[in-house]
């Protein structure tokens, strides 16, 4: 088919496509059968252009301290901007959709395009905290668009029969953009701190930009979708997802009694979420459905994909954490996070390469079973337990993050289609807030755990340290000999010795910390898989107790007769 059909007005494009090039919704354009260099530069692409909406936060996730330092403000405020950014990122699907729908792809394209080539433009030229915050916020708008955008460009390079594996290969290409920050903003920051690393990223959508304009996707179906009520539940739905998200992001961090805008900000949430809900229950065309979330089915895919983002946090925050504490800084993890990236890429070709539509709960269910076996032998870790030692563990987990995803937006998606289509604006948000909420909860539970058990080992061993007990007092001798030549006085010498004391204690009591929630995260993810497993065989035992029930019926009858 000539590209030149693409300026056809719709009805009359759509008639020179084939059955299986039809957009299944409004807003997705169709899927031609492409030439192979085309599928390959769409390809290209769609690679390029995840990436690029995708390595910005990363950057920023991975670099905190860093960033921190740049800005001139405390860990705590910088926190402020990966949390901006998920507080944006994952309301504006809400509106995204529907403008696809109702104004079409190409508009859509170009206006998210813009849009970020001026945040990335904007960091170069902004050096103060406001004005980076308000920046990211929009970035996070932004990003949002460009995920869409990448997976789209993915799909075309697919044919229909292995479309799917085009969705899971998108959708997995934002798993890789922590790893590969974490490998590859080190050196930029070298050189001139966060400007390079602006300079990056702004590099990256100047070269997204001219490709995504020189080679574009083919038309989309467009219908009138807005209403006048979807803007008042985004007014409502976001704030109150946003305060939501403030809260898990930062309550760890300030701590969640000491603080008395987390209360505060918990309540606006409630109030603002539920007045929302109120509005959305009693339309008749509603922007997010809660009597179809309310399903069984979604219900489950919902909790499935906020345990495995809550369990994950292990690596994303745990072990590298834990690493962290023990003294040990980013570049001497290279090692590690090229573990994490390459188990990342294993795990989503191996979920596309083994996708069975019949099964999708099965590689939710294995992924758990991993997240539990990794996650259990990092809870034997010591004070000299270093990366190497974590990389069986980690490329476990790595592999988990990206085999789940994928089946996760299929079973969604493939409920979407059952009903029609008109449920995608509430399965994407579902997705995108379990995703996204998922993982500051999963954040939020290692910090506190960690947190509180620490205070709890530190107590407990220093119960256990009597100055009179004869070990205690060869250990201090052996600590202070250290200062021997540097320290005469006897007395400071001890007190030297003594203070080196309290910190190895102290490191042994973050040892035991990260320990209990290495195991709980074990014990939770084994529990999940568990479930999840029954999940995906209820179906099958339901069937043969049904078969059963009617061959026994059928015996009855014929005994009868």
């Amino acid at each position: 088919m000539s590209r030149r059909d693409w300026n056809l007005p719709w009805d009359e494009y759509l008639a020179t496509l084939k059955p299986h090039e039809r957009p299944a919704l409004p807003g997705s354009p169709a899927t031609p059968d492409h030439s192979t260099p085309m599928r390959w530069a769409y390809a290209a692409v769609g690679i390029l252009v995840a990436l690029t909406g995708s390595l910005g936060n990363a950057a920023v996730t991975a670099n905190i301290p860093q960033l921190a330092g740049d800005l001139g403000v405390t860990i705590a405020e910088a926190t402020w901007l990966p949390v901006i950014f998920v507080m944006t990122n994952a309301c504006m699907n809400l509106l995204l959709v529907k403008f696809r729908m109702q104004y079409g792809l190409r508009l859509f394209t170009e206006i998210i395009l813009v849009v970020f080539l001026a945040t990335a433009a904007a960091h170069l030229f902004l050096e103060d905290f406001g004005s980076t915050l308000v920046v990211r916020g929009i970035a996070g708008m932004a990003a949002a668009g460009m995920s869409t955008l990448g997976i789209l460009y993915i799909i075309q390079a697919f044919p229909a029969q292995h479309r799917l594996k085009g969705i899971i290969i998108g959708v997995g290409l934002s798993s890789l953009a922590i790893p590969l920050a974490r490998l590859g903003i080190g050196p930029l920051l070298d050189h001139d701190l966060w400007r390079a690393v602006y300079m990056f990223d702004l590099g990256l959508v100047l070269i997204a930009l001219p490709a995504v304009f020189a080679l574009k996707m083919p038309p989309s179906q467009r219908v009138k979708t807005f209403e006048k009520l979807d803007f008042v539940t985004f007014a409502l739905f976001a704030p109150g997802v946003a305060l939501l998200t403030a809260v898990l992001g930062l309550g760890r961090i300030v701590w969640w009694t000491e603080a008395a805008w987390i209360g505060w900000a918990l309540v606006g949430a409630l109030v603002l979420l539920t007045a929302a809900v109120v509005i959305e229950y009693n339309r008749a065309n509603p922007l997010i459905d809660l009597k179809w979330l309310a399903g069984g089915d979604i219900v489950r895919l919902l909790l499935a994909i906020l345990l495995v983002r809550i369990v994950l946090s292990e690596q994303t925050t745990g072990a590298v954490g834990f690493l962290q504490q023990m003294g040990l800084g980013i570049d001497q993890m290279h090692g590690l996070f090229w573990v994490m990236l390459l188990a990342t890429a294993a795990g989503t070709l191996t979920s596309a390469l083994t996708l069975n539509p019949m099964k999708l709960w099965k590689p939710i269910s294995i992924a758990l079973a991993l997240i539990a076996v990794g996650a259990f032998m990092d809870s034997h870790a010591t004070v000299l337990t270093r990366p190497v030692d974590l990389y069986f563990s980690q490329a476990l987990l790595a592999f988990a993050a990206a085999f789940f995803i994928g089946p996760t937006m299929i079973i969604g998606f493939g409920k979407v289609l059952q009903g029609g289509g008109k449920n995608l604006i509430s399965f994407i948000v579902v997705f995108s807030i379990g995703q996204n909420i998922g993982g500051l909860m999963g954040s939020a539970l290692v910090g506190t755990v960690q947190t509180i058990r620490e205070k709890y080992h530190s107590n407990q061993l220093a119960e256990h340290i009597d100055l009179g007990d004869p070990e205690v007092v060869l250990r201090l001798q052996q600590l202070g000999g250290a200062y021997a030549h540097v320290i005469g006085d006897a007395a400071q010498r001890q007190g030297a010795a003594l203070k080196l004391l309290q910190q190895q204690v102290s490191q042994q009591a973050q040892v035991l910390a990260y320990n209990d929630v290495f195991l709980l995260i074990s014990g939770a993810a084994a529990v999940g898989a568990l479930w999840v497993a029954a999940n995906h065989f209820r179906p099958r035992i339901e069937a043969r107790r049904a078969a059963h029930r009617e061959a026994a019926q059928a015996a009855a009858a014929a005994a009868v007769e």
